[in-house]
């Protein structure tokens, strides 16, 4: 199944296992250039033939742009994916026995170098002696030298018997000397010539092969049980197939070049199309792909025009991903997935061949060698041929992997986000309040709903002389909004600091206001929402004493 993201024949799936690959026989070489099939295999693929699979595109697409009129309000949802532990003590028995059992496999074909495909030299294969075996040799020359030397004592001894020369004690003497015997110390010429021996023998002996994958060494300790995890995960478990994987995304990886590439500079031309901003609720850090990025025409031709210029492009979104998982906590029950965002907006879509082909190319490297790096895909700002094309291949894919899977119209986008993402860790032009300026990430963002035909109200006291900011919001506006502060002193008059306006549902914005209050009293804003629709509110306040 790992083909099937055909399904989005644009430029948005550029990411590692989504889907799970079909079980094949491992490759050695992973060729950036193939093209996955147009319709995925699958254990889950439904008895239909070329025909009914025909009419089913013709009415997703028909469907589809019905749809369109509904402004994306029936988009469909899924996002019920809830991620595994990472823990091996968190496993059923059998995923338990299936991880030792890769362990074993991966530790033999690390002491036989087996992962490189290179052969143990002939005169290193040769087993050295067991301690026991060289004890016995040790003792066996003494013992043959004793041996020999008793019965040359009873040959002398059967001539003294005929000669009658000498006693029975004599002859005693004669073999317990010879029994007893203590070979001579050896002189310091030979010391050395074992000694140097020895070291030859350490010199020939075989070492394992040590590895790392995005900088974890194999078998050294818990963390690569999480990285073994992956691989496992990725083949339902079964042990070879998943040893086949991981074969072949370490060689991949060597041929690629990857520790070489992570340290090049390939310029910052990219940095808008796809980049990191936040963390999730859960803490998974938060990568945005914004492929309207390239109806900029310079960008699009200096991007895609040419074979090289796809390859450079490939070797760059490798080594963002590359740096971006190095950053992950691979420990047991870490945050080791990422959360991708996919912004149709604009996106060239079908049209554009060279981004298409580019496309293919990276999302068969990354389902390959990358598996089980996603928590969750959200889909934003989803058209509605989008979603014909995702109904017509969603019966071809796993429940767990659909479970993966939100998408989102334009006028849900913000929305869907908020679900996942905190409002302070969104970025301003996808409906949340992160943006460079006076108030950080870390500056929580009090979410209110607010309800139609109504005028809500938000109220900031005020005990002492103080200098107020804040920032509000409200998700597609179309709502008006005044801010005033009234003292508590019966004889103050009530200050007006923003007054109420009209905000248009097209604007992206975020109002900003600040106010030097002298006495006590509250600062309080007004949202009066006409429509009727429930709005979203989001808000954040700072005070700073002052002196006055």
């Amino acid at each position: 199944m790992a083909d099937q993201v055909q399904m989005t024949e644009v430029p948005v799936v550029d990411v590692p296992n989504v889907v799970p690959q079909a079980q094949k026989p491992p490759v050695v070489t992973v060729v950036a250039a193939k093209e996955p099939p147009m319709i995925p295999e699958s254990d889950e693929q439904p008895d239909e033939s070329v025909e009914a699979l025909e009419t089913k595109k013709s009415d997703a697409v028909t469907n589809g742009a019905a749809a369109a009129d509904d402004d994306n309000e029936k988009v469909p949802q899924s996002g019920s994916y809830k991620e595994e532990s990472t823990r091996v003590a968190d496993l059923i028995d059998n995923e338990k026995k299936a991880v030792e059992q890769l362990k074993v496999l991966v530790g033999e074909a690390l002491d036989k170098h087996e992962f490189f495909g290179s052969a143990i030299p002939q005169q290193q294969q040769q087993q050295e002696p067991k301690p026991e075996e060289e004890a016995e040799t040790k003792d066996q020359s003494p013992q043959e030298e004793s041996i020999d030397q008793v019965e040359s004592g009873d040959t002398k001894e059967k001539a003294i018997e005929d000669d009658g020369a000498k006693t029975v004690e004599a002859i005693e003497d004669t073999v317990v000397p010879a029994s007893s015997s203590v070979q001579p110390e050896q002189p310091p010429e030979a010391k050395a010539d074992a000694v140097s021996e020895d070291q030859g023998k350490d010199a020939n002996k075989v070492f394992p092969q040590e590895i790392s994958i995005w900088g974890i060494p194999l078998l050294a300790d818990e963390r690569s049980d999480v990285i073994l995890l992956k691989f496992l995960r990725a083949r339902d478990f079964k042990v070879k197939e998943a040893f086949a994987m991981l074969q072949n995304t370490i060689r991949w990886r060597k041929e690629f070049g990857i520790d070489e590439l992570v340290e090049q500079d390939l310029g910052d031309d990219l940095d808008k199309v796809v980049f990191m901003h936040g963390s999730d609720k859960q803490g998974h850090p938060v990568c945005y792909n914004v492929f309207g990025e390239f109806q900029n025409k310079e960008l699009y031709q200096k991007t895609f025009s040419d074979e090289d210029k796809r390859q450079n492009f490939l070797r760059w979104r490798i080594q963002f991903l590359e740096k971006s998982i190095r950053k992950l906590d691979f420990s047991p029950g870490g945050i080791c997935t990422i959360v991708q965002i996919n912004d149709l907006k604009n996106s060239p879509g079908l049209t554009k061949w060279e981004l298409r082909q580019a496309t293919k190319q990276a999302l068969q490297l990354l389902q390959d060698n990358y598996p089980e790096f996603v928590a969750r895909q959200v889909f934003i700002n989803v058209p509605w041929w989008y979603l014909a094309v995702n109904k017509m291949i969603s019966p071809f894919l796993t429940q767990r992997t659909r479970s993966k899977f939100v998408f989102a119209g334009p006028s849900k986008t913000a929305e869907t986000l908020l679900r996942y993402i905190a409002a302070e860790q969104v970025p301003v032009k996808y409906g949340g309040l992160s943006k460079d300026g006076e108030f950080a990430t870390t500056d929580a963002v009090i979410e209110e709903n607010v309800k139609p035909a109504v005028k809500h109200t938000v109220e900031f006291p005020v005990t002492e002389a103080c200098y107020l900011t804040w920032e509000v919001r409200v998700v597609g506006w179309d709502v008006s909004y005044g801010a005033e502060f009234m003292p508590s002193g019966e004889d103050s008059y009530t200050i007006i600091i923003q007054k109420s306006k009209k905000v248009g549902c097209s604007e992206e914005e975020v109002v900003c206001n600040n106010f030097k209050a002298g006495e006590p009293g509250k600062v309080v804003l007004t949202i009066d929402n006409p429509t009727s629709k429930k709005k979203k509110l989001l808000y954040r306040l700072k005070t700073m004493p002052t002196s006055d």
